[in-house]
């Protein structure tokens, strides 16, 4: 399928940071697609598998983490970019890569990391995502990072939009090779945003049912949600409540796949280059006003009902002292690190306070908890909350 104007081209590519002399040895593949692999062979994504998305390091094999709520999102967006006429490759890896700054135990375990950090500029797990991939995993001879084309680092930098104070993690990034950050990005990014929305939204909901923290009286308070459940009802009145709540959460996907689809076409209604999407300054890439309420809406609901939930809240507290002890000891003796973490310190801060909030935000939940027993003789207690 031909790419649309407005589209990224990976043809018209502003290019990589570092010169790779040789590569397209390894196959006719464009640079977007590259970038993809890239992300997929990388070790920050494997390293997802063993990170939060709702639960902490859950013993049940059925919730998500951050690696299978990756690949949904990049599902979701993969279907976005085709009926758009966009570039599915620049699509997916963003979709792919845009969680890999997540430390270990989700949203707790960045709050403990900045608030450790902030005499040294703080930080955010988005920011991170890029020093991870442009500084951190490297595995190519001569150059630190993946290396991956402009027009992703753009993306990853800008999927929600235009960057006026970026933190210093991006500072850098962007004064080594400057990513526009004033400017609103492609739409493949802004369709990466929505995706990730569209996917946590109502997978959350599922894992919520299943682990019990949720009910169904309480989301049919929801307008959105009880008329899309009287449509399930009417259409298999002899299913279970288990099957018709998975068909309620693949309902909903479906129809705010199509609000998007529908609003951002209209949307795009006079835009004829990627210049134009950048220049637009707003987001084309959209629901529809009643959409977007009722999507912050159930937003409220779920922060209300699931991720503040009593069991959720009293497990971040345990998660944050996990991430601010071994912070606090690592700064201390820094012995306590892996030798090749401990060589590599920094002497002078923040290098080196970043030095090592870098190694804690690559942990897995698991590794977390295997170092906190190394550092202090016991495991962590609290931290599991299904």
């Amino acid at each position: 399928m031909p790419l649309a104007p407005y589209a990224a081209d990976p043809a018209a590519s502003r290019g990589r940071e570092f010169d790779q002399p040789g590569h397209g040895v390894r196959g006719p593949r464009s640079d977007f697609q590259r970038d993809r692999d890239r992300i997929i062979h990388s070790i920050a994504f494997r390293r997802l598998a063993g990170k939060t998305q709702v639960f902490v390091a859950p013993d049940g094999d059925h919730y998500r983490v951050r690696l299978t709520h990756s690949l949904e999102v990049a599902q979701i967006g993969r279907v976005v970019a085709r009926d758009l006429g966009l570039d599915e490759d620049l699509t997916e890896a963003l979709c792919l890569a845009h969680d890999l700054g997540h430390p270990p135990f989700g949203h707790p375990g960045e709050e403990a990391l900045d608030a450790s950090l902030q005499p040294h500029g703080g930080f955010c797990h988005n920011e991170h995502a890029l020093r991870t991939i442009m500084r951190i995993d490297s595995p190519y001879c001569g150059m630190p990072g993946l290396n991956l084309s402009w027009e992703t680092l753009e993306g990853l930098a800008k999927h929600n939009g235009s960057v006026t104070k970026p933190n210093w993690a991006l500072a850098e990034l962007d004064a080594a090779f400057p990513l526009d950050l004033a400017r609103w990005p492609s739409l493949e990014a802004q369709v990466a945003a929505l995706a990730d929305d569209i996917a946590y939204d109502n997978h959350d909901i599922d894992d919520g049912l299943r682990a019990g923290f949720l009910d169904m009286e309480q989301l049919l308070e929801l307008d959105f949600v009880a008329d899309m459940w009287r449509r399930v009802e009417k259409r298999f009145p002899d299913a279970t409540t288990e099957e018709k709540q998975r068909e309620l959460v693949r309902s909903q996907i479906g129809v705010m796949v199509n609000d998007l689809l529908e609003t951002t076409k209209a949307n795009l209604q006079g835009i004829g280059s990627i210049a134009e999407v950048r220049g637009a300054g707003v987001a084309i890439a959209a629901f529809s006003p009643a959409m977007a309420e009722q999507e912050r809406a159930l937003k409220r609901f779920m922060y209300a009902n699931l991720y503040h939930h009593d069991a959720q809240l009293r497990a971040a507290d345990s998660a944050r002292g996990v991430i601010a002890k071994l912070y606090a000891a690592y700064d201390q003796d820094p012995s306590l690190m892996p030798d090749g973490w401990a060589a590599r310190l920094p002497q002078q801060q923040p290098a080196r306070a970043r030095h090592i909030a870098d190694f804690i935000a690559g942990m897995t939940d698991r590794y977390a908890m295997d170092q906190f027993a190394k550092v202090f003789g016991k495991r962590p207690e609290g931290l599991s909350n299904v």
